[in-house]
């Protein structure tokens, strides 16, 4: 039996959870998602103020959705009450980071600015940092993974270097270090 999956996702005051097999639709505060869900291998129902999911069968596949299905409505639920962010830190002497609504102009050591357009539900703020970073940039919206991919390519454009540490990275990101060269002593 799945941990994850067998327990129910309380819904909050002023969440809307309607399931259609397969879909379901979540609108909250901050917006509304919508996801499907494989209803060969699990039923999803509203119960006494919670979403239930349950699994239809004691296979290998229908074990495995099981919990992903409840991960994937809690998430909903959490992000249209709440919101989902990632937090990353620019590190470099002269590097920068600019926000202008949904584009994101980066200075991160190129012979040129590298420019990222946002996609649409995503909010992207810049503050100065502190202590060796250069910029902190806020990755904000309501779809987790949506929130997860941005960061992600935003990141891929100047990854850390594991000698100097250089980069974007997230914020509790832990560096491996590697020794550089070493004189040979005579």
């Amino acid at each position: 039996m799945s941990r994850v999956g067998k327990q129910p996702v309380p819904i909050p005051q002023g969440v809307e959870v309607t399931v259609s097999s397969p879909d379901v639709h979540v609108k909250g505060p901050k917006g509304e998602l919508d996801l499907r869900y494989r209803d060969d291998h699990v039923d999803v129902r509203i119960a006494e103020g919670e979403v239930v999911v349950e699994r239809k069968g004691d296979i290998k596949e229908a074990m495995a959705l099981h919990g992903l299905t409840r991960s994937l409505v809690a998430n909903a639920v959490q992000g249209v009450t709440e919101g989902f962010s990632k937090v990353l830190e620019v590190h470099g002497v002269g590097y920068r980071a600019e926000a202008q609504g949904s584009k994101l102009t980066l200075h991160i050591g190129y012979s040129h600015p590298v420019l990222y357009e946002a996609p649409q539900g995503i909010a992207l703020d810049v503050s100065d940092g502190t202590g060796g970073v250069q910029a902190r940039i806020v990755v904000q919206g309501i779809d987790k993974q949506q929130v997860g991919q941005v960061a992600a390519e935003i990141r891929q454009t100047r990854k850390p270097d594991p000698y100097k540490g250089k980069g974007i990275r997230y914020v509790d990101e832990v560096i491996h270090w590697k020794a550089g060269k070493t004189a040979a002593v005579a």
